[in-house]
C-alpha cells in the first residue's frame, strides 16, 4: 500500500528543519515514543540505524529505522521495520515562502500476517496514523 500526506506548517523551511532534525524532539510529536536507541552507522545520517520503542496503550512495539537518504532541507527518508510491518518513509520539505513550509510523506507499507490483514481491511488506519504525526509536528513547532 502507497499513499501521500502533507501538512503546511506556518514556519521557515529552516525551523522546520532544525526542530525535525533533532531526536530530542521526537518525543513532542510521536506519541508513545519511549527511548531511541543508536544501533550502528554515524547518527543521524545516511546508514544509521535506530531502535525505537513504544508503548502503544498496553502494547510495546519496537521499530528499527534506517536512514536511506539525507539531503535536507529539501529530504529524509528511511525504513521502518516492526513485527509484520516494513515501512518506506519519503519526507519532503517543501519552502512556499519565509514563513511557510509543506512537509509532505510518502510512504509505502508492506506487511504480513495480522497486519497483511489490517491493511487490508482498514487501509485508512495507517494513513490516519501518519496524518495525526504530521498534525502532531506542526502544532509542536508552531507552538515553540
Amino acid at each position: 500500500m502507497k499513499y501521500e500526506v502533507e501538512v503546511d506548517i506556518n514556519l521557515s523551511r529552516e525551523i522546520v528543519i532544525r526542530l525535525f532534525d533533532n531526536p530530542a524532539n521526537m518525543k513532542h510529536w510521536q506519541p508513545g515514543l519511549v527511548s531511541v536507541e543508536h544501533l550502528s552507522g554515524q547518527p543521524g545520517e545516511v546508514g544509521a540505524k535506530s531502535k525505537l520503542y513504544y508503548k502503544m496503550g498496553k502494547r510495546e512495539v519496537v521499530m528499527i529505522e534506517t536512514i536511506t537518504s539525507k539531503n535536507l532541507p529539501s529530504e529524509f527518508s528511511g525504513t521502518y521495520e516492526a513485527k509484520g510491518v516494513w515501512n518506506h518513509v519519503q519526507n519532503y520539505f517543501i519552502e512556499i515562502n519565509e514563513n511557510k513550509t509543506v512537509w509532505k510523506s510518502v510512504n509505502e507499507f508492506r506487511c504480513t500476517g495480522f497486519f497483511k490483514i489490517m491493511i487490508f481491511l482498514m487501509p485508512g488506519m495507517f494513513k490516519k496514523e501518519t496524518c495525526k504525526h504530521l498534525v502532531n509536528f506542526k502544532e509542536f513547532a508552531e507552538s515553540i
